[in-house]
């Protein structure tokens, strides 16, 4: 089920999206994730075959965290809202960590009479390393719009 956005005209600059915590992640949601990406890359299954790779264990794939980030803001804000999320890696997760994933308003605008929202997101480790950051542009419904919409639904 799909969460309502908030309201463009109730959402400031500054905005701190709710938090989520992510693990300990396991051996297990990494394989779990391979299943459901189609990524079966041996270095996040494998230990040995990681190991011979110049690793010290399996670690997490990319993505999962760019997902993590991705499920900050749709629980914030709905699925379809989110119109791009942009990310750069910074630093591996590991099984055993636990990443909590945060988010801020950074600007909210309006563009070709649609109003949007850019959020910075970033996911940290239990140490506080920032193992990945990004950004996401969100649509948001004018409370305007809703009561027209409303009203004319009504008449």
């Amino acid at each position: 089920m799909s969460r309502k956005p908030p309201f463009f005209e109730d959402v400031n600059d500054g905005d701190d999206l709710p938090n989520i915590i992510k693990g300990p992640i396991t051996r297990t949601q990494l394989v779990k994730y391979a299943g459901a990406s189609g990524d079966f890359n041996p270095m996040h299954h494998d230990e040995i075959f990681a190991q011979q790779g110049g690793m010290p264990s399996v670690f997490g794939h990319g993505m999962l965290s760019m997902g993590f980030l991705g499920q900050v803001v749709t629980d914030w804000a709905g699925n379809d809202p989110l119109k791009q999320l942009r990310v750069r890696f910074m630093a591996i997760t590991w099984p055993g960590d636990v990443i909590t994933c945060k988010g801020k308003v950074v600007r909210k605008y309006q563009e070709d009479e649609k109003n949007y929202a850019e959020c910075e997101l970033w996911a940290e480790n239990q140490k506080g390393e920032k193992t990945v950051a990004g950004t996401a542009k969100v649509s948001l419904p004018s409370r305007d719009n809703q009561r027209k919409v409303s009203v004319g639904i009504r008449a």
